[in-house]
């Protein structure tokens, strides 16, 4: 069984310490993504589940049995590469077989296990063929169907889709999933694309720095982030963050004044906020709605997509009444797009939608769809809220 089980793991290079106390448990059949920006750590844990890094401390099951001292090939693992790692010389056939071969499985079996794969993933036309003539999705392919030949109890894909032109890793990420539902075998996912985490996963892991940020499903992280960077990091364009200070808090529910002067109502978790607290706001773009009264939003461009549009610009006098103190550089944001600091907007519209550079909307978040954080430990506080006026 494909269950996998990681406790307190631990992985350092020398003196640099590149994980830490790694808790994590993925289900049978499961399909997870590993997603975090470079040098998170994302690859270092697919390897080190792979059996091609050791760990340096902590514990690693998989179906309930201890493989951290097995080898790779003791795992039951396949893995599929970022690059395709095909040998050059050889046709799609023998390259399939080549892994079976050298396990002396019997030609039936070989053949059988071929077939099932080629047609799962629609390269029979190809069985004869050297890579060389083949596609980059087609190679792709083929490096997955090597992996299935296998049937392994855990595929583990490294970002297999980065050498993709952008319409074939949308096709190759539908076959990437329709085979997970076809085969319903545990399948652990390693990419920077959050788009590729938010279709493919059943559930996301989220790491930065060598830890993990938040685990749950795609909607669970984008709905409600456990702190700025889940945030930030899921959805695309990335979150709006606003600066503010609590005038009013009563139970759940506070009332927050942004740097525009308009005041908001957002549910907060009780007693987690004071009045004259600072605090950072989180809008996303879809989730703003053309109002009577609210935020003086100024467009300055916008980059129309047909069936939607995508407006940039600020808020009116945001500049001039932002807290300096609340948008003081700290470290944690020098490596981040997503930190908040910059003074722009973003905002999401269905359809065609071309406002004049320098028009003047108002503008609301929709009811529920405010989110609150502290900024100095970026935690979430709750979600929720309306807008009252400016």
């Amino acid at each position: 069984m494909g269950a996998l089980k990681l406790t307190a793991l631990n992985k350092s290079f020398g003196a640099v310490a590149v994980l830490h106390d790694i808790q994590l448990e993925i289900a049978d059949g499961e399909f997870v993504v590993f997603v975090g920006p470079s040098g998170c750590g994302k690859s270092t844990l697919l390897r080190i589940i792979a059996g091609l890094e050791d760990i340096t401390s902590g514990g690693i099951e998989i179906g309930g049995r201890d493989v951290a001292a097995l080898s790779p090939a003791e795992r039951k693992i396949a893995m599929v590469f970022q690059s395709y790692a095909l040998y050059p010389h050889m046709s799609v056939r023998k390259n399939l077989a080549f892994g079976l071969e050298n396990l002396r499985f019997k030609k039936a079996e070989i053949d059988k296990r071929i077939a099932e794969a080629a047609r799962m993933l629609a390269i029979e036309p190809y069985l004869d063929r050297k890579p060389r003539q083949l596609s980059g999705g087609q190679r792709q392919r083929v490096a997955i169907g090597r992996a299935i030949v296998r049937e392994p109890e855990i595929f583990l894909f490294d970002e297999p889709l980065s050498n993709l032109d952008a319409a074939l890793r949308v096709q190759t990420r539908a076959e990437i999933t329709r085979l997970h539902r076809n085969i319903k075998t545990t399948m652990i996912y390693v990419t920077h694309d959050q788009v590729e985490a938010m279709t493919m996963a059943d559930k996301i892991v989220v790491l930065r720095a060598g830890r993990i940020e938040q685990v749950g499903t795609p909607l669970e992280l984008f709905d409600r982030p456990r702190n700025l960077f889940v945030a930030g990091f899921l959805g695309s364009p990335r979150m709006n963050i606003l600066t503010g200070r609590v005038e009013e808090a009563r139970g759940g529910e506070a009332l927050i004044r942004v740097a525009s002067g308009a005041v908001l109502a957002a549910k907060v978790d009780p007693g987690s906020v004071a009045a004259g607290q600072p605090v950072l706001i989180g809008i996303r773009p879809a989730h703003f709605v053309l109002a009577q009264a609210g935020l003086p939003f100024i467009v300055d461009y916008y980059e129309s997509l047909g069936t939607e549009t995508y407006l940039y610009g600020h808020l009116e006098h945001f500049q001039e009444k932002r807290e300096p103190a609340l948008l003081a550089e700290r470290p944690q944001d020098k490596d981040t797009s997503h930190s908040g600091k910059s003074a722009q907007i973003i905002i999401h519209r269905p359809g065609h939608f071309a406002p004049e550079p320098g028009s003047r909307l108002t503008v609301m978040p929709e009811a529920g769809r405010v989110h609150v954080f502290d900024p100095a430990s970026e935690l979430c506080l709750s979600s929720g809220g309306t807008v009252h006026g400016c």
